[in-house]
């Protein structure tokens, strides 16, 4: 008693098996071991700030954990490629607002025609 013997086991991974289907656990398993290394990671920066002494000394602003909601982008050079995804993402942008405001002056115009019945 308290010891598992080799039918056990198998009863248990069958079980599994049958709960989860084989073709989930892969990728449950894969995502588990993604989650341990992020949290391995959290934990020792947690030890190198403490072991510091607290703040970004010795360590490079780009590559430290946000705090409080703040998106920290590495700095990177930016290449021709870069130079044109950004022209295009500030096009599709500009677009988007524009039609944004088509659709609000829409809305506003129809407001104002039902106010006006």
């Amino acid at each position: 008693m308290g010891s598992l013997g080799p039918l056990e086991i198998g009863l248990i991974i069958l079980a599994i098996l049958l709960l989860f289907g084989y073709k989930k656990l892969p990728d449950a398993s894969r995502s588990l071991g993604r989650s341990l290394r992020i949290f391995k990671g959290e934990m020792k920066g947690m030890k190198d700030d403490d072991s510091v002494g607290g703040g970004l000394r010795g360590k490079d602003a780009a590559r430290t954990t946000p705090v409080r909601g703040e998106i920290v982008a590495p700095a990177t050079p930016a290449t021709s490629a870069d130079g044109d995804l950004s022209a295009q993402l500030h096009e599709e942008a500009r677009v988007a607002e524009a039609r944004a405001a088509e659709l609000r002056a829409r809305a506003e115009q129809t407001r104002a025609a039902d106010g006006s019945r």
